[in-house]
């Protein structure tokens, strides 16, 4: 054997190795993808359920809150508007974007049923109403269920952003179109406030 078929048959081994090793980094950040996106999809299975109650909720109260009119059209202006966003969100979870789109309507609609509950708080026969009571309860069931699916995202993105950004894989993931994830957080300081929700 030559010498230059020594040396060859080294550098194709090495292309190899390295060949490998970048898939392997490629097929890494895949798998985080894909879980995230996963996670998005669980927390969009619950905006959706919450998005579906609301106009109930809305329905039942209309008889109570005649003249509260204002209010239950911000209520349902709000839900359209976060149910579009969840809708854009949801048809690419990794467009930072979008992402961001959602937690400014999730925000306005949290508002606006921290105040459609603040006025229902006045209507002591709204409180007692079964069917709201039901829905309320219906309603504080899916806010956990969004609490904990939006943990589990923001788990996964965090998994994901911090394996695109250590060492080997961010000499590749930005060449290879793996974009930075945004996180699900609260942007407005009046989301953090808990909507009482007491009938």
């Amino acid at each position: 054997m030559t010498i230059g078929l020594i040396f060859l048959s080294v550098l194709v081994v090495c292309v190899v190795v390295v060949a490998l090793w970048v898939m392997g980094i490629y097929n890494g950040l895949v798998t985080l993808r894909n879980r995230f996106k996963n996670a998005f999809a669980q927390i969009d299975v619950q905006l959706k359920r919450r998005y579906d109650l609301i106009p109930n909720l809305v329905e039942t109260a209309k008889g109570y809150l005649s003249h509260e009119r204002e209010t239950l059209e911000a209520v349902i202006t709000a839900r359209n508007g976060a149910a579009s966003a969840g809708q854009t969100a949801a048809s690419d979870p990794s467009n930072p974007d979008a992402i961001k789109q959602l937690m400014g309507a999730e925000t306005a609609l949290t508002g606006a049923m921290g105040k459609f509950f603040a006025l229902s708080e006045a209507y002591p026969d709204l409180k007692a109403n079964q069917n709201m009571m039901q829905l309320t309860e219906e309603l504080t069931s899916t806010e956990n269920k969004v609490s904990f699916a939006r943990q589990a995202y923001n788990d996964s993105v965090m998994t994901y952003n911090t394996k695109r950004e250590v060492f080997p894989a961010v000499l590749f993931s930005g060449v290879l179109g793996f974009r930075e994830a945004q996180l699900f957080e609260i942007t407005d300081e009046r989301e953090r406030e808990a909507v009482k929700v007491s009938f």
